[in-house]
């Protein structure tokens, strides 16, 4: 009796037919795409493109200086306590459902902020808009991975990664056009035909994931909720209140360890915890939730820091400062798409991170060495710099973190690096932000301690008084000099600060466990 023929086995290189296929077959997967990064684009655009806007929000809405930022904190928080339960509700509702809703809700929510009276109406409707939006980033990714093949995941991280790395750098420069060309109303005008594009694409060729029973729960998402708002109140506020110099301050810090170390206690005891227990002892996906959060306090930072600085010391205007800080997004795009080649080659993706913050950490020693008499090309330089050492980690760390996690893990795995990322965002920027003040000051009272009447041809600083208001015209203009040079000396420190955390990132990409090449990869 003849034996039964077995099938042939793949030729080398080629994708095994069997694991390489997607888990949600789709009509038209490129249309899809571009509905999915359409929608990630408004959510990714609205983290920072109110920034600049701000000051006009002031005036118009009637609010103070102070007050005025809870127009960026409620969108913030908001984000931050929503996003957590993404896995629960695309489970309980329907993945495809969710995304639409969010969409459909993100323009509603961004048209409301846009018609907004007053200051009430303004955060309240930016708390809504955060919500919203909250899951758009963790459902468009794990959309992207459910309907690529294994083998072209390296790629679809690549594309979907692009939209989260420029849109902080974009958000600033199409603000700052819009408010100076029309209005700042127009900042959340901008999502309504983009985000109807999207809606009508996502509407006609999204997927349905199967809806399933889950337990929601709700003591761990208090304990969570309460945790991510005190923690996120601290960052936001402790500049303005001197840190622990107040109450208010060290309420939300004890707030923060406190129901933090219980969600810890109950996400690791509970039946059935708010995020299913084999995503944490996943070790790749652990050390790649690490590496977000460093992504986010050390990257993240450089984007708040840059304007202000280009600003004030060199005097940019708003879209000049986008148009110097564009390089950097060129250098993600360029990064990203030889990280996909890579990981299709079956380079080591563990090599391809640590060579990505070495690279980011060279773009801090470039910064580090700026001076007052910096220029353009300075800028640009160590933009497209950091650009590609970003792009070279962000992609090979997405397409590591889901190697080895279950398929119905995904949206759940999606919301966790989306929230760190944003969680070391706010560290890092509230860290680089309180040390600026802080090393400010101290340089401020250094150099003017050498600033005697010997030490500068403008003025004799003994005989000041013969010249009266001229006399105070030229001591200010010498406090104004100490002041640039102060802040250039801060702004150094706090690149000082960040290359020392990039180059500390390194050896921890070697724990990670090494990857198999994906499906039908080539050997390098």
């Amino acid at each position: 009796m003849a034996s039964a023929a077995r099938p042939a086995s793949p030729a080398p290189g080629a994708a095994d037919p069997v694991s390489d296929h997607a888990l949600l077959e789709v009509r038209n997967q490129p249309l899809l795409m571009v509905g999915i990064m359409a929608a990630s684009l408004i959510q990714i655009l609205d983290t920072t493109i109110a920034n600049v806007a701000i000051p006009h929000m002031q005036s118009s809405l009637g609010a103070t200086v102070e007050s005025v930022t809870w127009v960026l904190t409620s969108y913030i928080l908001a984000s931050a306590v929503a996003m957590p339960i993404t896995g629960w509700l695309a489970d309980r509702f329907g993945a495809r459902r969710l995304f639409l809703l969010s969409v459909l809700g993100f323009i509603i929510t961004s048209m409301m902020c846009g018609l907004a009276q007053n200051l009430e109406e303004m955060v309240i409707f930016r708390a809504l808009q955060g919500i919203t939006g909250a899951f758009i980033p963790p459902l468009s990714q794990s959309f992207m991975l459910d309907t690529s093949r294994p083998s072209r995941h390296p790629q679809v991280m690549a594309i979907w990664g692009l939209g989260i790395m420029i849109g902080p750098i974009l958000g600033p420069v199409v603000g700052g056009w819009l408010t100076e060309s029309a209005n700042w109303r127009w900042v959340f005008f901008v999502n309504l035909p983009i985000g109807l594009l999207a809606l009508a694409i996502l509407m006609a060729e999204l997927p349905h994931r199967d809806a399933k029973a889950r337990k929601f729960d709700l003591f761990g998402f208090l304990m969570l909720g309460i945790a991510l708002t005190a923690l996120q109140l601290m960052l936001d506020r402790g500049t303005q209140q001197d840190w622990f110099d107040s109450a208010e301050i060290w309420i939300y810090a004890l707030l923060a360890a406190s129901t933090g170390w219980i969600a810890i206690v109950h996400f690791a005891t509970a039946g059935e915890p708010l995020f299913d227990k084999a995503i944490f002892a996943d070790r790749n996906f652990v050390i790649a939730l690490s590496f977000m959060l460093i992504i986010g306090v050390v990257m993240f930072a450089n984007m708040a820091l840059m304007p202000p600085m280009l600003q004030r010391l060199f005097g940019y205007g708003v879209i000049d400062t986008g148009i110097v800080l564009m390089p950097r997004g060129v250098g993600v795009m360029l990064s990203m798409q030889l990280s996909g080649l890579l990981i299709r080659r079956g380079v080591d993706a563990r090599i391809i991170v640590a060579t990505g913050f070495a690279i980011a950490a060279w773009s801090q020693w470039l910064m580090a060495g700026w001076s007052l008499q910096a220029d353009s090309w300075h800028f640009i330089t160590t933009g497209l710099i950091q650009g590609l050492g970003l792009g070279l980690v962000f992609i090979p760390l997405n397409v590591t973190a889901f190697s080895t996690l279950e398929g119905r893990l995904r949206t759940d795995g999606s919301s966790l690096l989306n929230l760190t990322r944003s969680l070391g965002a706010s560290v890092g920027i509230s860290i680089t932000s309180a040390l600026l003040g802080a090393n400010l000051q101290t340089a401020h009272e250094e150099l003017g301690g050498h600033v005697t009447g010997a030490s500068t041809d403008l003025i004799d600083l003994s005989t000041v008084d013969r010249f009266q208001m001229a006399g105070e015209v030229m001591l200010r203009l010498v406090d104004s000099e100490v002041n640039r040079q102060a802040a250039m000396i801060a702004y150094v420190d706090d690149f000082y600060l960040m290359m020392w955390l990039t180059l500390a990132a390194i050896p921890f990409a070697f724990v990670m466990r090494k990857a198999g090449p994906p499906p039908g990869a080539k050997p390098g």
